[in-house]
């Protein structure tokens, strides 16, 4: 006869030969289903252009190739944070990633970056990419991390225009505008060098504050004035090519360093091939932008000849040594050693 007692142990050793097996499975099976890694993407360009597609080719490439162990959501067109709040965001880890214009990071303290920001610096896209394409240039981006930022690549926007409502063929026209600038020391000693009044806005309000007057003008590549429609607000165009601007591709570095190392790799490769298209694509992208803006019939566009051009030079080339001090004399003198140019 079996007792009470003998009878619960034996239906407790029972339970537990059951339970063993379950719990085992339940672990292996919760191993299996590692959660999936969100990476948050904002950036401020609009859909349609080379950075927007870039960053979708990002996103295909990195779920793609993790077998959906990466999933990316992309935010453009200032849809998640204004170009204000997104390093403060990233460094937060509410977003992993951004592509802020390299002026950004003068906010945080880090003036090197300013040196793309300084007039007449590069003749061409060629001579840019000497420096992003190198060495300096991810020496560069290392200088972020003590911010918890990891900088990824660059990406390419090519160079400035000046605009306004009134014609802009040499730099006296200039004198007294109203002109939105973003947070740079450089650009700002630009402005004031040719005796305009820099208004400092994020990208995303600047439209509103041409249309309504806030400010006269503002300076920008082929691509943010066509597809942020700053031809309805302004009037007249000048190809001055005085500027060259570009974004630098970072994110969190806390969570990169977090992510499995063969995680990581493969989304290096992923951003590789976006920047590469990015790239490619902008010589192209802004002359069809160019195009269109003529077409819309509503901003006059001025090509300066060559001696205005050089009228602009003369102006604008002073900027560098009142800005040497900020940006550092032995990374401006890299610069222009690796880029090709000469010592104005």
């Amino acid at each position: 006869m079996t007792t009470p007692h003998r009878f619960f142990q034996v239906l407790s050793k029972s339970l537990v030969a059951l339970l063993i097996p379950a719990s085992i499975g339940a672990m292996h099976s919760a191993h299996a289903a590692d959660p999936v890694i969100t990476i948050k993407f904002s950036h401020v360009a609009a859909k349609g252009t080379p950075k927007s597609d870039a960053a979708e080719l990002f996103k295909k490439l990195a779920e793609q190739r993790t077998g959906g162990k990466v999933r990316v959501d992309v935010y453009p067109n200032s849809t998640l944070y204004k170009d204000k709040e997104e390093l403060e965001a990233l460094q937060m880890g509410a977003v992993q990633m951004l592509a802020p214009t390299l002026s950004k990071f003068g906010s945080l303290g880090i003036r090197d970056f300013e040196v793309f920001d300084l007039p007449f610096l590069f003749e061409n896209r060629a001579s840019v990419q000497r420096i992003t394409n190198g060495p300096l240039g991810r020496e560069m981006l290392s200088v972020l991390e003590p911010k918890g930022i990891k900088g990824l690549t660059y990406w390419d926007n090519g160079f400035k225009m000046m605009s306004a409502n009134k014609p802009i063929r040499v730099p006296g026209d200039m004198r007294g505008l109203k002109m939105r600038i973003q947070g740079s020391k450089v650009i700002d000693e630009q402005m004031r060098t040719l005796g305009a009044i820099p208004q400092v806005m994020s990208f995303s309000e600047m439209v509103q504050a041409l249309q309504t007057g806030v400010v006269d003008g503002a300076e920008n590549p082929p691509l943010n004035f066509y597809s942020q429609k700053v031809y309805e607000a302004q009037k007249h165009l000048t190809v001055t090519n005085h500027g060259y601007i570009g974004y630098a591709v970072i994110t969190n570095k806390k969570f990169w360093d977090g992510l499995p190392a063969d995680i990581r790799t493969t989304l290096e490769g992923a951003m590789a091939e976006a920047t590469k298209m990015n790239d490619n694509a902008i010589e192209r992208e802004s002359a069809a932008a160019m195009e269109a803006i003529q077409k819309t019939g509503r901003t006059a566009i001025h090509r300066p000849s060559a001696e205005e051009l050089a009228e602009w030079r003369k102006a604008l080339l002073p900027v560098h040594k009142k800005m040497e001090d900020r940006v550092g004399k032995a990374l401006l003198a890299r610069v222009q050693k690796e880029a090709g140019v000469k010592t104005p």
